[in-house]
């Protein structure tokens, strides 16, 4: 009896069905449910109004340090260009101001890192151009490890807070293949040495997993290390003025940029794909 109560007319249903999202629907006659945790995740999807309010402080932040930059570039622009275009002279002063400069450089980086909205390579070219290349170098390896450790606190401290700040829902869904793979830390490494992939999300996923602090700090350093050593190497040969290593570098380091992406996507599309394959068992 209780069989043949579930399976009444659709002429009795249909009338009395409304199709809302998560309860039933109508389809050709038909009572169709969907699933019920679909609200839920089109809710979770949605940012949190506070989550909206952090973000848009921080791009209130970033807007204000940017007029701050164009004020002082239209106020001191033709000598500030004229200066930073002497390479010689701008090292001269680096040189005098060794420590200061030094600072403030490896700041800006690890800001770079942390805030993680714009890429590092304009701060690595930066870098070679002013310190030259192993001092540049080293810098960057310094700045790379600080901000690392800096982000892996703040993420295992404040939980995924701090990574909604500053990724999207989608973004760190799309990286969910990475920490469930058993080898997490050599693929993350593989990621980090390819150029072209997107290092900060990386380093903001890795901050969620278990593995030691030291060893992510490590394992991002090193990997990084291409990436800075290419970028260093042109800016440094430019500012010396040794043109053929600058575009030979160039030429090298957006050819593996192009490749190192799209192996990366292909890379991650097939994890991601045998990650659902799996959980469907």
């Amino acid at each position: 009896m209780q069989h043949a109560q579930s399976i009444c007319p659709t002429e009795e249903r249909t009338n009395d069905s409304v199709e809302t999202p998560g309860e039933t629907g109508v389809h050709e006659g038909h009572v169709v449910a969907t699933a019920p945790e679909s609200d839920r995740a089109r809710k979770n999807r949605q940012p949190h109004p506070r989550l909206w309010a952090k973000r848009a402080a921080v791009l209130a932040a970033l807007a204000v340090l940017a007029a701050a930059c164009v004020a002082a570039t239209l106020s001191f622009g033709p000598d500030l260009w004229a200066f930073v275009a002497d390479a010689g002279r701008l090292r001269a002063w680096v040189e005098q101001n060794e420590l200061v400069s030094a600072t403030a450089f490896v700041s800006a980086n690890v800001a770079q890192i942390v805030i993680a909205f714009f890429p590092g390579e304009p701060l690595e070219l930066a870098a070679g151009y002013a310190f030259g290349f192993w001092k540049g170098t080293a810098l960057c390896l310094l700045a790379s490890a600080l901000g690392t450790a800096v982000v892996m606190l703040a993420v295992r401290t404040l939980g995924m807070h701090v990574v909604h700040l500053f990724f999207s829902a989608e973004k760190i869904a799309s990286l969910k293949w990475l920490k469930e793979q058993q080898r997490f830390e050599l693929l993350l490494f593989l990621c980090f040495l390819v150029p072209g992939t997107p290092k900060d999300l990386l380093t903001y996923v890795a901050g969620i997993g278990s593995s030691p602090l030291w060893r992510i700090v490590a394992i991002t350093t090193v990997g990084r290390i291409p990436s800075i050593v290419s970028s260093t190497l042109a800016a440094g040969s430019f500012g010396s003025g040794n043109y053929l290593v600058t575009g030979v570098t160039v030429v090298a380091t957006a050819v593996l940029a192009i490749g190192g992406a799209a192996a990366y996507r292909q890379m991650a599309k097939r994890k991601q794909n045998q990650t659902t394959k799996d959980s469907d068992f």
